[in-house]
């Protein structure tokens, strides 16, 4: 039996979303539409809902519109019907039903994640346990500490100690046994990097050794080091190493693919920061690949690094990548629709009106308040007396007579330049709404269950201009 589904929406909306319904028919759902009387969706209140939505209500969940300022657990009780909160977009109801409706979850993951301080032995234990603090609320699980060839670290046990005693899990990376064995007898969780011939730094203490390949790319040491580590009862991590670009990299994916073949339940580790940091590249894109790796492979250990500026964000894509591979997999889907927290440059779908559905709008307004789109064509400015199409910000200038007025055109100005961003990168843009650019530039959380609060300029002005 289909799921009945019925959504809320208003005068300017109701057209535009029932044609997108009918566009959608399918076994799955049964859909009908309530206008409740508003004119702008967005701004329907519970107190009109109450009074407007006919009783006894036929369906099994009604949706309302995502920028509503509604609580959706508050309704469901008043009604005895779940309620819940759409997409923003009417456009976006196709992939909002792609997941049966259901809020994703990306609570789980299987990957840990490594961050580490690349230059820890100059740093002083103040400054190391702040960034090291900054980095697990990004999301680090275990804070490597990178040792540095000839700097000393005669801080190392403190360091140690101090991040242990914070409940922070501490793995040592360094070329000199001596450093090595200092970490693992003050208590460090893992040693980077042993092979066969230094498998006895750990002797006597908790320390995982993460074992790579002596010579560099030799797999037959690598798994020799796993027996012989097996054979000592002794837990460990593998890491074949990932090389870079045009220095090995396919090479060392087949590494990864051919280790995980030989040795099916070995832990595996894969450094990131070969491919993120000597790539010049946007990093989320390379991180989602090569997470998409460790989900295919079984990886669930991974070490990061973020030095370069252009990687300033990599240990939160990291984050937020291994939660998406994860839900994907769970799901046996391709990581798509599960978050757009990767799509920093370009979204997926940033022009949820077209041209047509905004001249049919602006052909209903009987306002003078300037409203801002922007879609294939270009940036859109209308109300009831104009509606102007354009590619840059600055050619509205002329159009719009609000030289008189600094406030509004300040406004506009704001506006139409981020409108001008949205349109030149593609990416969907929101009127009074900062651009998205996901994990790189993170959104401050709202109260969904309130209608926003007003703007600097209008507070300025003491009036309304604009919706």
């Amino acid at each position: 039996m289909p799921e009945r589904l019925l959504f809320l929406t208003g005068h300017l909306a109701e057209p535009r979303l029932r044609r997108q319904l009918e566009a959608l028919k399918t076994a799955d759902y049964d859909f009908s539409v309530v206008n409740i009387g508003v004119k702008v969706a967005a701004l329907m209140t519970e107190a009109i809902i109450k009074r407007r939505l006919p009783t006894p209500i036929v369906a099994d969940r009604v949706i309302f519109p995502g920028r509503a300022g509604l609580d959706a657990e508050r309704l469901s009780c008043h009604f005895g019907v779940a309620f819940a909160r759409g997409p923003d977009e009417i456009a976006d109801i196709p992939a909002y039903l792609g997941h049966h409706g259901r809020a994703v979850t990306l609570d789980h993951y299987d990957i840990r994640i490594f961050s580490e301080i690349v230059d820890a032995a100059r740093l002083e234990t103040n400054q190391l346990l702040d960034r090291a603090r900054r980095l697990v609320a990004a999301g680090a699980d275990v804070i490597d500490l990178g040792c540095v060839p000839g700097v000393s670290f005669p801080h190392l046990e403190t360091v140690i100690n101090a991040l242990k005693a914070e409940k922070i899990r501490v793995s040592v990376d360094s070329g000199d046994p001596r450093e090595l064995r200092r970490g693992a007898l003050a208590g460090a969780d893992f040693l980077l990097s042993l092979t066969e011939a230094t498998l006895d730094i750990i002797k006597g203490t908790i320390a995982v050794p993460v074992l790579i390949p002596e010579p560099h790319g030799d797999l037959v040491s690598l798994i020799r080091a796993a027996g012989e580590a097996r054979a000592r009862g002794i837990s460990f991590l593998l890491d074949p190493i990932l090389d870079p670009i045009h220095a090995g990299f396919s090479a060392s994916l087949a590494r990864y693919m051919a280790l995980r073949e030989a040795l099916p339940d070995a832990e595996i580790m894969m450094g990131t920061g070969n491919v993120t940091e000597l790539t010049d590249a946007d990093s989320a894109g390379v991180t989602a690949l090569l997470l998409g790796a460790c989900s295919e492979l079984n990886i669930r250990n991974v070490l990061t690094v973020q030095v370069s500026p252009h990687t300033r964000c990599t240990l939160a894509e990291h984050d937020i990548g291994r939660r998406i591979m994860y839900a994907a997999r769970a799901d046996g889907t391709p990581p798509r629709l599960y978050s757009e927290a990767l799509l920093q440059v370009h979204d997926r779908a940033p022009w949820p009106l077209g041209a047509a559905d905004l001249a049919e709008e602006s052909a209903q307004l009987r306002d003078g308040n300037f409203r801002i789109a922007v879609a294939e064509d270009g940036i859109h400015v209308f109300n009831n007396r104009l509606h102007h199409v354009a590619r840059e910000a600055l050619a509205f200038f002329p159009l719009l007579n609000v030289e008189e007025d600094g406030a509004h055109a300040f406004y506009l100005g704001a506006e139409l330049a981020k409108a001008e961003i949205a349109f030149r990168l593609g990416k969907r843009y929101v009127q009074d709404a900062p651009l998205d650019f996901g994990i790189a530039a993170p959104i401050a959380p709202q109260d969904r269950t309130r209608h926003a609060e007003i703007g600097h300029t209008l507070r300025g002005r003491g009036d309304v201009a604009h919706p």
